[in-house]
């Protein structure tokens, strides 16, 4: 009976171990050294018995427990295990390859659709999201308001004022733009990288645009058939966004910082310790929150950077293993939620006063069995 039982096949038995031995390795390297003098043999003992212990626990249903136990380690121990609720008003849009969501405040989630990517329009009321080869307009609980079908859809943004507001999106290599209600699209300009490029509006303004391609930052006027304003050489940025008073412009790269005024003056650069997976500048301010994986290390680590001083000290809020995927203000500005991918959680972040965090877990079975992309925590209803 002993060897039948030997030679049975535990499902997944390879893939666990590997996930075992990663996060063990993970755990490994974040431990603070301690000086210790070991003969060469009995450290490779120990080697090899650690490494037969761990194959032993994952060929094991109780080791598979080992093993969840170890994950929880990675994210934060008092997580809820589930979204109950958020911490502060207003709705949290998430995406996957799954579809789209809208995360109410009291933790209800509503799915707008087959979409794989979508954004707030400027002040909330509606929703912007697109799948293959069709861009939409919806009302926050998932109404279609219209559709437009353009081919290789790449990234789109609405920008404008609460009476006028218009969208603007890459199909291709071309950037076009079109009304909010769906009406007078008109294209901009070509150029190779488009579909790569991020796009910024200047919020409160249905005219005022930035985009990147080719190492150009570019502002220009939408209103006028995108004449350029002006222009600036940047590291190809992954992200870009204005404050919300368009004094400041901020362009990411993947490690490099770089903020300009309205009028193009580059007020600072700053080169980050690491690669940015994420950012978000703060509503009605002049900070950016900006999430980090360290140079050399299993790290990440989320900072909050003043948009006025080059020499303003950098706040560190958070830190922990594996990625942060996503960063995003509250719109009272009290909190930030940040999505930490490999611990499954979302972490809020308290900003004033005395520090608090609040953490969900299990936050991929609750968006059909993908961690989902934080789009944007926008404006209470």
């Amino acid at each position: 009976m002993k060897r039948e039982l030997e030679r049975v096949e535990i499902p997944d038995e390879h893939e666990a171990r590997v996930r075992a031995w990663q996060l063990v390795e993970a755990a490994f390297a974040e431990r603070v050294p301690q000086p210790r003098r070991t003969r060469p043999r009995a450290r490779a003992a120990v080697a090899l018995a650690v490494a037969a212990a761990i194959a032993a626990a994952v060929a094991s249903p109780p080791g598979r427990s080992v093993v969840t136990s170890i994950r929880e380690r990675i994210g934060v121990e008092s997580a809820a295990p589930s979204l109950f609720a958020l911490p502060a008003p207003g709705r949290v849009l998430v995406s996957s390859p799954n579809g789209s969501w809208v995360v109410a405040a009291d933790g209800s989630k509503r799915r707008l659709g087959a979409y794989t990517d979508a954004a707030w329009s400027p002040f909330g009321r509606f929703v912007v999201a697109a799948r293959r080869n069709e861009l939409a307009a919806l009302e926050p609980d998932g109404d279609v308001r219209w559709t437009l079908a353009r081919p290789q859809l790449g990234p789109f943004a609405w920008g404008g004022t609460r009476n006028d507001t218009r969208i603007v999106y890459a199909t291709g290599t071309r950037l076009h733009v079109v009304g909010g209600d769906g009406r007078g699209d008109e294209f901009l300009f070509s150029a190779p990288d488009v579909p790569a490029a991020p796009i910024a509006w200047a919020r409160g303004s249905r005219r005022v645009l930035a985009h990147a391609t080719q190492g150009i930052l570019r502002v220009l006027d939408a209103g006028a058939g995108g004449e350029e304003m002006w222009s600036a050489t940047v590291p190809q940025p992954r992200f870009l966004a204005w404050t919300d008073d368009r004094a400041r412009l901020v362009s990411l790269s993947r490690d490099i910082l770089v903020v300009f005024d309205r009028n193009g003056r580059r007020l600072f650069r700053h080169e980050l310790a690491g690669r940015a997976t994420a950012m978000s500048v703060r509503p009605n301010g002049h900070e950016v929150a900006i999430a980090l994986r360290l140079r050399g290390s299993t790290r990440s680590e989320l900072f909050v950077i003043s948009l006025d001083r080059r020499d303003a000290p950098q706040r560190r809020l958070f830190g922990g293993a594996g990625t942060f995927s996503a960063v995003a203000w509250s719109p009272d500005t009290r909190w930030l939620l940040v999505a930490w991918t490999d611990a499954d959680q979302w972490v809020f972040l308290r900003t004033r006063g005395a520090p608090r965090i609040a953490a969900a877990a299990n936050v991929a079975e609750q968006f059909d069995g993908v961690f989902p992309q934080v789009e944007g925590w926008c404006c209470a209803p």
